[in-house]
C-alpha cells in the first residue's frame, strides 16, 4: 500500500461519520471531559495525573513531575519523542534515527546503552498501566488523543521497578466515553529548508455501542521529509582498490512513514467494575542516514550502501478495575511484540582498519578477504540485523480509599522480555571457507537469545499525622534473572591441514586470520572447545548446539549442561528499594516534601562470552521540594533540589573488534535544581521549565573493572562530567488568545535552549591494532548548546482549527547526539541533528 492510500484510509476513518454532526451529543465537541482536556488543566491549575497508582491533583503529588494535557499537546503541535522532551528539563536523551533513542533523566548517563545486548534503560516508559520499556531502546509511540504525558523524575523503584531507576515517562491515552458519539480528523502539510514534503493525517472515532459499553478507535499516517543529502564519493584502499557510492546517491534521502492506529474497548460490568482491553499497531520505515558528516559538507553524508530500518510493534494490553467494598482493586496486563529490521553501511570499519594495518598493507595484507578463486575483493562491510522484542508484564494491586488518613497501594508484579538477536556483517563475494560457517559472505554473525525476567512485590503507605503533615514509606522486593545463549564471532574454515589431518585446522582460519573468537570457542560434545582440540592436536568432536536461536554453526555463549546440550548463561540477582516522604502543608495553595528514595537496575551478561558478567547497580536520591498556587489558581510555581548518589554504574563501551561490552565503573555524584512555572492571565498563558545538572564521577573509571592502580588504566579521572546531559536545559512557552467576530484567534510561541554536553565519558582510549592513545571524547566531539524555537499562528471557530506554524524558525543546526560506526572509527565523527526549519500548515475539526 503506498504512502497516500495509508493517508486517504485513515482520513475516510475519521470523516466517515461527519453526518452525524448537526446531532452532536452534549459534551461531545470538546470530546472526553476529563481534566486532563479541560482549559483549566492546560493552564496548570487542575490536572489530575495518576503517578502514585490513585488520582491526584499535580500540586498534591510530593514528587518532582511534570504532566502535559491533550489540549497543550495540541496547541504545541506534539507528536512524537523529540518534540514533548522538548518541555521536559530533566530529560536528555541520544537517538540515531527514529525508532533508536534512550532516554536518560537527571543526568543518570554514562552514553553507550540502549544496544540489543547493553544495559537495561534507566528511565522507565509506559503505555496506561503497562510498560514498554525494552532492551532495545524506548517505543516512540505516535502522540495523537493522548490525555496527557506525565515526567516523574528521580527513583521511581517503588511503584514502577527495575526500569525506573532514574524516572519514569508515563502516557496516558484517552479512554473510550459513554456520554455520546464524536470524533476529530487532523491534517498537516510541511515543508522542511533543504529538504522535502511531509504530511500527516490522524483522526479518532469515539463509538458508544451501548449504555455500558463504548468503543475508541485512532489512526494516523505521518510522512517525514528528509533532509540529509547522500553525496557522492569514493574510498581508496591501500593497495590501489577503489570504490564510490554512485548507485546510493540521493538527496533527502532520509526520510520516514509513520503509520499505525488504536483502539480501546471499554466494559462497565457494573457500577464497581470496569474492563477495557486495548490494542496499538505501529509500523515505521525510515531510510537513509540521520546523521551528517561535517567533514563532507552540512546535511552531508556518504554512505556505500543500503541502509533502512523497519520497526513494527503491536500492543494488547488488558486493564480490569473495580472496588472490593471500599477498597481499589486493579489488573493490568499486557503483551508487547517488536520486530525491527536494519541494513547499515559499514564501510567506515574498513576504511578505519585499512589505515590501522597500513605498515602490513592494510586491510588486503593483514586480513583474508578474498573470494573462492583467491582473488583479492572489495573490503566494505554491510550490517544487516533483526531484533524481534517479546514483552509480556503483569501487575495486580489494591489501593484503600483516598479520603482515609491512612492509605496504602500494595501489589505484585512480574515481566518477561526477550530478544532474539540477529547481526550479520556481509562482506560481499567473500570465501565460503572464510565466511561464517553456513552463511557465506559474513565474515562475522552473532545470532543469540537475551530473556531478562523481574519479579516483584511492593507497597507504600501514608499517614496524615496532621492534617498538615504527612508521613510516607513504601518498599519494593525484587528479583531478577536474565540469561543469554547462542553464537557470535567469526567462523573457521572446515578444511584440513595436511600436517595435523584433523578437520578446522586449515589456514587461513577465517577472513580476519583469528584463531580464537567465534567458532573456534563452540563447546564440543568430547569436553572443551574446538581451540582446545585444536590445541592439543586432537580431532573434534561434534558441536554442542542450543535449540534457542535457530540457525547456527554451534555454541559458543551458553553453558554446557550434563545431559550433552548447552543451557543459557544467567545472572540473578535480589533486593529491596525504598522511598521515605515528609509533605507539609502550611496553607492553601502551598506543599513543601523532602524525600529519600532509592532505584535499580538489573545486572547481566556480555555478549561476549569471555568477558565477565555485570552486577546491578543502584541510585539514592535525596530531594527537597516545593508546589505553590499563587493568584487565585492563576501561578503555579513548582521546583526541587536534590542530589543522587549512584554506585558502581553500568557503563557500555565499544571494546575489542567494536564488540559492545557492559562494566560496573565508578561512582558518580549528581547535584541539581528544577523548576517550571505556568501563568494564566486573561487570554495569556504563560509556561516555563528549567533545569541545572552537575555529574560527576566520584572515583576514576578504568578499563578493568576494578582500577589496578596503573595511571594507564585510568580511562576517566575522578571529577568527570558525566555525557548526554546538558548542565542547563530550559524552555518557555506563551500563547495569547483574542476573540475576532465568532473566531478566537492566537499567536503561539516555544523556545528552548540546552547547553553543550560530552558525547562520551572516556578521555583516554588505546586503538586497537596500532596502541595509538585516544581521547574519544575529543575525537567524537561535544554536543554544541543551541537554542531553537517554533513560532504558530491560527484560529479556532466552533469545531475548526486552522494554523499555520515555522518549527525551529532561524534553522539551528542542534545536536541530539554524536557518534562514530565502530570501536576505532575516530576518522569519521557523525552527528545527528534536529530538522531544520519546517514551515507548515494544519487544518482540523471536531465532530
Amino acid at each position: 500500500m503506498t504512502g497516500f492510500a495509508r493517508g486517504v484510509l485513515v482520513s475516510l476513518l475519521a470523516t466517515a461519520a461527519m453526518p452525524a454532526y448537526a446531532q452532536e451529543a452534549p459534551g461531545t465537541g470538546s470530546g472526553q471531559t476529563t481534566a486532563a482536556e479541560t482549559p483549566s488543566a492546560t493552564q496548570g491549575d487542575d490536572i489530575i495525573v495518576t503517578a502514585q497508582k490513585r488520582d491526584e491533583n499535580i500540586q498534591n503529588v510530593p514528587i518532582s513531575i511534570q504532566a502535559i494535557g491533550t489540549r497543550r499537546l495540541d496547541q504545541l503541535n506534539i507528536s512524537n519523542f523529540n518534540q514533548y522532551t522538548q518541555l521536559l528539563p530533566s530529560v536528555a536523551f541520544q537517538s540515531t534515527q527514529p525508532g533508536v533513542t534512550t532516554v536518560y533523566m537527571r543526568g543518570v548517563a554514562s552514553g553507550g546503552d540502549g544496544n540489543h545486548s547493553g544495559s537495561l534503560p534507566s528511565v522507565g516508559t509506559y503505555l496506561d498501566e503497562q510498560p514498554v520499556t525494552t532492551i532495545g531502546g524506548t517505543l516512540d509511540v505516535h502522540i495523537y488523543d493522548i490525555a496527557r504525558i506525565e515526567s516523574l523524575a528521580g527513583p521511581q523503584g517503588t511503584l514502577y521497578g527495575a526500569s525506573s531507576q532514574a524516572g519514569t515517562i508515563r502516557i496516558i491515552t484517552n479512554k473510550p466515553d459513554l456520554s455520546g458519539f464524536y470524533g476529530r480528523v487532523d491534517g498537516e502539510v510541511n515543508t522542511v529548508k533543504s529538504g522535502g514534503i511531509g504530511y500527516t493525517t490522524e483522526g479518532m472515532l469515539n463509538i458508544p455501542l451501548a449504555s455500558t459499553m463504548a468503543l475508541r478507535v485512532v489512526g494516523f499516517y505521518q510522512k517525514d521529509a528528509g533532509f540529509i543529502d547522500n553525496v557522492p564519493g569514493s574510498r581508496t584502499f591501500i593497495g590501489g582498490r577503489t570504490v564510490n557510492n554512485a548507485a546510493f546517491v540521493k538527496n533527502d534521502y532520509n526520510d520516514t512513514e509513520t503509520y499505525g492506529g488504536r483502539a480501546a474497548l471499554k466494559i462497565d460490568l457494573d457500577d464497581s467494575w470496569t474492563v477495557t482491553p486495548t490494542v496499538l499497531y505501529q509500523e515505521q520505515r525510515s531510510h537513509g542516514s540521520y546523521a551528517f558528516d561535517a567533514r563532507v559538507g552540512d546535511l552531508k553524508v556518504q554512505r556505500f550502501y543500503p541502509e533502512f530500518r523497519r520497526d513494527r510493534f503491536v500492543q494488547a494490553a488488558l486493564t480490569i478495575e473495580g472496588q472490593v467494598g471500599n477498597w481499589d482493586v486493579t489488573y493490568s496486563g499486557a503483551y508487547l511484540d517488536r520486530k525491527a529490521l536494519q541494513s547499515s553501511d559499514y564501510t567506515d570499519y574498513a576504511e578505519a582498519y585499512d589505515n590501522l594495518y597500513s605498515s602490513v598493507g592494510g586491510l588486503a595484507g593483514y586480513f583474508y578477504f578474498q573470494d573462492n578463486a583467491g582473488n583479492t575483493i572489495d573490503p566494505r562491510q554491510r550490517i544487516v540485523g533483526t531484533d524481534h522484542f517479546k514483552k509480556t508484564s503483569q501487575e495486580l494491586r489494591v489501593a484503600s480509599p483516598a479520603d482515609e488518613p491512612f492509605r496504602l497501594v500494595a501489589g505484585a508484579f512480574y515481566q518477561r522480555q526477550s530478544n532474539f538477536i540477529f547481526q550479520d556483517y556481509q562482506v560481499p563475494g567473500l570465501a565460503n571457507d572464510l565466511s561464517v560457517n553456513g552463511y557465506p559472505g559474513t565474515l562475522w554473525l552473532t545470532r543469540q537469545h537475551r530473556v531478562d525476567k523481574d519479579y516483584a512485590v511492593f507497597g507504600e503507605a501514608s499517614f496524615d499525622l496532621t492534617p498538615t503533615l504527612t508521613l510516607t514509606a513504601g518498599g519494593r522486593a525484587f528479583i531478577y534473572d536474565n540469561s543469554l545463549v547462542g553464537f557470535f564471532g567469526f567462523g573457521r574454515n572446515p578444511g584440513v591441514d595436511p600436517a595435523r589431518g584433523t578437520a578446522f585446522s586449515a589456514q587461513p582460519f577465517n577472513a580476519a586470520g583469528s584463531s580464537r573468537t567465534g567458532v573456534a570457542g563452540c563447546y564440543l560434545a568430547g569436553g572443551g572447545t574446538l581451540r582446545d582440540a585444536y590445541q592439543a592436536r586432537r580431532a573434534p568432536g561434534a558441536f554442542l548446539f542450543t535449540p534457542d536461536v535457530g540457525n547456527i554453526p554451534c555454541t559458543n555463549l551458553g553453558v554446557p549442561d550434563n545431559a550433552g546440550g548447552i543451557v543459557p548463561k544467567e545472572a540473578e540477582g535480589q533486593g529491596v528499594t525504598y522511598r521515605f516522604n515528609a509533605t507539609w502543608k502550611p496553607a492553601e495553595g502551598l506543599l513543601f516534601y523532602g524525600t529519600v528514595s532509592k532505584g535499580f537496575r538489573p545486572g547481566g551478561i556480555n555478549r561476549r562470552g569471555d568477558v565477565a558478567d555485570y552486577a546491578a547497580d543502584f541510585l539514592t536520591n535525596y530531594e527537597l521540594g516545593w508546589k505553590t498556587t499563587l493568584l487565585g489558581g492563576q501561578l503555579r510555581l513548582n521546583g526541587a533540589i536534590y542530589q543522587q548518589d549512584w554506585d558502581k554504574f553500568q557503563f557500555s563501551f565499544l571494546g575489542e573488534n567494536s564488540f559492545t561490552v557492559i562494566q560496573n565503573g565508578p561512582d558518580a555524584r549528581i547535584r541539581g535544581i528544577e523548576m517550571d512555572a505556568n501563568l494564566s492571565a486573561g487570554g495569556l498563558t504563560l509556561g516555563a521549565s528549567g533545569s541545572y545538572t552537575d555529574a560527576v564521577t566520584r572515583t576514576n573509571l578504568c578499563t578493568t573493572a576494578v582500577c589496578s592502580g596503573d595511571p594507564a588504566d585510568i580511562v576517566s579521572p575522578t571529577g568527570t562530567r558525566l555525557p548526554i546531559t546538558p548542565r542547563f536545559k530550559i524552555s518557555g512557552t506563551a500563547r495569547y488568545t483574542v476573540p475576532i467576530g465568532a473566531a478566537n484567534a492566537y499567536v503561539q510561541a516555544l523556545v528552548a535552549h540546552q547547553s553543550s554536553a560530552a558525547s562520551d565519558i572516556r578521555l583516554r582510549a588505546v586503538e586497537a591494532g596500532t596502541g595509538r592513545i585516544a581521547n574519544p571524547a575529543a575525537e567524537i566531539g561535544r554536543l554544541p548548546a543551541y537554542t531553537t524555537g517554533n513560532l504558530a499562528v491560527g484560529a479556532e471557530w466552533g469545531n475548526y482549527t486552522f494554523e499555520v506554524f515555522a518549527r525551529n524558525i532561524w534553522d539551528e543546526r542542534g545536536q541530539i547526539s554524536r557518534f562514530i560506526q565502530c570501536g576505532s572509527c575516530y576518522q569519521r565523527p557523525y552527528a545527528v541533528p534536529i530538522t531544520p526549519r519546517t514551515l507548515g500548515l494544519r487544518l482540523g475539526a471536531k465532530f
